[in-house]
């Protein structure tokens, strides 16, 4: 079977465009229709639903796009093999973390790794959970760092920290001469949270069901930093993660942090990687640099 044939039916799977998929795999527009002509000759099957102003996959289709970037997959992981066996710590490491996170620990992180494999370049990608699966999935992540719980099939996990939540009030808040606070002070509470797709919004809307709070139901904000400015505005309290509100984030005015109170609510935070990778070695070295102690940053 013709890998550059896999090759140019993948990216037309992805881009459903014969021109732009011929653009990006760059050869001309009947070179990439010959040679997916072939590979459906080779299978026997039609792949391709081909309209004049779109293209579809048939349902075989689908089924051997998903299959073909495994195969693609796992090509790139032996010409990674081969590579990695002469200097693991040599190279561009692929790594992807959520929003909620990435801008509050890389300045934590980064001087270190930076000292530890110094020859190691880091390609750096913010994504929602979700994506960082699909795409560690499809081999175009090397590694990922996640909230747990995430779905582990065929990945290995490696817990780093974990990362206590605090409470954002504005300072007329009542709750703001309370030293620190229970989850049980949040009764009634109306929060402020991320919209659908963060793994934060999970976390927060776990909270609320613990202390008999609710969410705000006619804002969802899209960043950590939109949470922050509406508590700044008084228009409602948050939860917010411990790394996100302590230095060298700046502070912010009219915002007070009160910490819980024993058992605080937490998130637990890994790195996630497919257990085939040939990377594993090298990664598990990684997680000494990225084991932050954010129960540090509790004391006002």
């Amino acid at each position: 079977m013709n890998f550059r044939a896999l090759q140019y039916f993948v990216k037309l799977a992805e881009l459903k465009h014969f021109s732009k998929a011929a653009n990006a795999c760059f050869v001309s527009q009947p070179t990439l229709s010959t040679q997916i002509r072939k590979l459906e000759d080779e299978l026997g099957v039609s792949l391709v639903e081909r309209a004049p102003r779109r293209v579809m996959l048939t349902p075989v289709g689908e089924d051997i796009a998903q299959r073909a970037r495994h195969v693609l997959r796992d090509i790139e992981h032996l010409k990674e093999a081969a590579q990695r066996s002469k200097d693991p710590a040599t190279g561009t490491l692929r790594l992807a973390i959520f929003p909620t996170l990435a801008p509050y620990i890389l300045p934590h992180v980064i001087p270190s790794i930076c000292r530890q494999f110094p020859d190691l370049r880091l390609q750096l990608a913010e994504e929602k959970t979700a994506d960082i699966l699909q795409m560690l999935d499809q081999g175009q992540l090397d590694a990922g760092i996640l909230a747990l719980p995430v779905e582990d099939e065929g990945m290995e996990i490696e817990i780093l920290f974990e990362e206590p939540f605090v409470t954002a009030l504005p300072s007329s808040h009542p709750l703001c001469d309370k030293k620190m606070i229970s989850v049980a002070d949040l009764e009634g509470e109306e929060l402020l949270l991320l919209e659908e797709g963060h793994c934060l919004r999970q976390h927060a809307l776990e909270v609320c069901k613990l202390a008999g709070a609710h969410e705000r139901l006619d804002f969802h904000a899209t960043s950590m930093e939109t949470l922050r400015q509406m508590v700044a505005a008084n228009a409602g309290v948050t939860l917010m993660p411990v790394l996100s509100v302590r230095p060298p984030i700046p502070i912010t005015d009219n915002i007070v942090l009160r910490s819980f109170e024993p058992p605080t609510p937490k998130r637990t935070i890994a790195l996630v990687w497919r257990n085939s990778s040939p990377l594993g070695v090298l990664l598990r070295k990684l997680t000494a640099s990225l084991k932050v102690k954010p129960t540090s940053l509790l004391k006002p």
